[in-house]
């Protein structure tokens, strides 16, 4: 078995703004500068076997800042934000309730929820190869975290949008997965 503690990446400039970010390299804001050394703290008697990261800024600058060198950071492409497409750096509010829409078929000229699944369902396949009975901290987005929601908790892709925790404003400082073999 495998455990997996998930984070989110600090407040990013996009967030603060209501802006989907996407592929962007956003840089976090102060407040997520703040918030991902306060990460740091709060989970500093954790024990991971490997930290992995989004290949994006935000969540390798989190994860820098949270585990300084304790760790080595492994940044992987696989858990990127959704490509949105032609709603990037577009509000969020201006199409949050179509998201459903947008499960099988991509954000124009962007990515669907199920390519998210596809590249996190063969990130959790290496780990099950290479990382057996180990534990993992993750740093990244919101889209690859819905895809662990289905792929781990047996969600529909329907029931994890709408059980969101940045919908509800529900955050915590990680949530546990686990992988069994």
């Amino acid at each position: 078995m495998i455990r997996i503690t998930y984070f989110t990446h600090g407040t990013s400039i996009h967030n603060e703004k209501g802006l989907a970010a996407g592929w962007l390299p956003s840089e976090l804001s102060q407040i997520g500068i703040n918030q991902s050394i306060e990460l740091g703290k709060i989970v500093s008697k954790l024990k991971f076997d490997a930290v992995f990261c989004s290949d994006l800024k935000r969540a390798i600058d989190t994860a820098k800042l949270a585990f300084k060198d304790k760790y080595q950071i492994i940044p992987d492409r696989r858990l990127r934000e959704i490509n949105f497409g032609e709603f990037t750096n577009k509000p969020i509010k201006s199409f949050r309730s179509e998201m459903i829409k947008y499960i099988q078929k991509p954000f124009p000229n962007g990515e669907s929820y199920l390519d998210v699944e596809k590249r996190i369902k063969n990130l959790l396949s290496f780990f099950k190869h290479e990382y057996s009975g180990k534990y993992l901290g993750i740093i990244a987005h919101q889209a690859p975290q819905l895809a662990i929601e289905v792929l781990l908790k047996g969600k529909t892709w329907q029931r994890a949008i709408v059980d969101d925790w940045r919908i509800n404003g529900n955050w915590q400082p990680g949530w546990e997965y686990f992988i069994k073999d």
